[in-house]
């Protein structure tokens, strides 16, 4: 890319939870810096998720550093509008430089500087956070005969609402809790099955996010120290949020063991049991958005790019924020990201402070 780059200290890649986070605790120290989003408006990933889709954790527990979420009316669990509404209020109230829409199409060395590429120009920035996220990388597992389906397949990142699939059969695949809420979604309308790898496990209701962001965190710190977390308590995969558990109570989350084959009508199980629908709903999860890296080549064995906390050996002036406990305890959540990006902010700031960082091999 030609032209006179901008200068900044921090170069942001990315306006959802993880980027707001630290935005805010760079904009308290004071830091030269600036966000580019590839949205044309605020929300992050939240713009895109399902209308219906619920946080884990009530509002008062799901708020971004230095502004409570208000409560939603009902059940105090926000909705993805209640969230996005959230957002932009908060990119309002603090006056967060950021430019949109801008694309970051790569990131490449440039002396002493990273470049930064984008569709709103070329920034020079003498530290990078990226914080992209994972929802624009949608993962579907590889099954026997998956491209002979004669049905509709969908991934969580593409499903909007329980109207489409009204009256079909429809199979939601994967355990997690984004397919436990779109199991109970759909319930309501169609008949529905769930297959997962292992048993879905429901966390107590009186459980939510706080307490996986909590256990997260006592494991998190214990790699750290060298020690085995295998003594920290696992309580299950799923938050039982409101619609969960009133699906729960229905007697609709009842899953199936994993299928070995998809065929054109349905699925096959390993016994040469078989069913048929009319929709597969993968709800399998995602991988980081990191394509923008590409230019760096800091990818390892497995494509594992190794980092220390967030902060990346082969190039330490590049911050990872927001993928996963990889990235710090829950930072792909929003109690998660808010917790670590004060902690991430402020090792910015010292690097500012010491000056140019050496690379270490990977």
């Amino acid at each position: 890319m030609t032209g006179t780059p901008q200068l900044a200290d921090v170069v942001v890649i990315g306006a959802g939870q993880a980027g707001l986070g630290v935005g805010y605790h760079l904009r308290r120290a004071g830091a030269d810096f600036v966000i580019l989003d590839a949205q044309e408006a605020p929300g992050g990933a939240w713009r895109h998720v399902w209308p219906s889709l619920r946080l884990f954790t009530l509002a008062r527990h799901s708020s971004l550093p230095g502004r409570m979420m208000p409560t939603p009316p009902g059940d105090g669990y926000p909705d993805a509008p209640h969230v996005v509404s959230y957002f932009t209020d908060y990119e309002r109230r603090y006056r967060l430089p950021i430019v949109r829409p801008a694309a970051v199409r790569a990131v490449r060395r440039a002396d002493d500087r990273l470049a930064v590429e984008s569709a709103a120009g070329l920034w020079h920035a003498r530290i990078v956070v990226s914080a992209t996220g994972t929802w624009w990388r949608p993962y579907v597992p590889y099954y026997p005969g998956i491209r002979d389906f004669r049905g509709g397949q969908l991934h969580t990142a593409g499903y909007r609402g329980p109207e489409p699939f009204r009256g079909r059969r429809v199979l939601v695949v994967g355990g997690g809790n984004s397919a436990a809420q779109i199991l109970a979604d759909l319930s309501r309308v169609t008949e529905v099955a769930w297959a997962t790898s292992r048993p879905p496990r429901l966390m107590p209701d009186e459980l939510d996010g706080r307490a996986v962001f909590a256990l997260t965190a006592r494991r998190y710190r214990a790699v750290l120290a060298g020690r085995d977390p295998g003594d920290i308590p696992d309580l299950g995969d799923i938050i039982a949020v409101p619609p969960v558990r009133e699906a729960r109570d229905r007697g609709v989350l009842k899953a199936e063991p994993m299928f070995s084959r998809i065929t054109p009508d349905g699925v096959t199980w390993s016994d040469g049991s078989a069913a048929a629908f009319d929709a597969i709903v993968w709800g399998t999860g995602f991988r980081p958005a990191l394509r923008h890296l590409a230019p760096l080549r800091l990818r390892g064995p497995g494509g594992v790019i190794a980092a220390e906390g967030t902060r990346v050996l082969a190039e330490p002036r590049l911050h990872l924020h927001g993928y996963g406990d990889w990235t710090g305890p829950a930072s792909d959540t929003l109690i998660g990201a808010g917790h670590n990006a004060r902690h991430l902010a402020a090792e910015i700031v010292t690097q500012l402070r010491s000056g140019p960082p050496r690379r270490r091999p990977a």
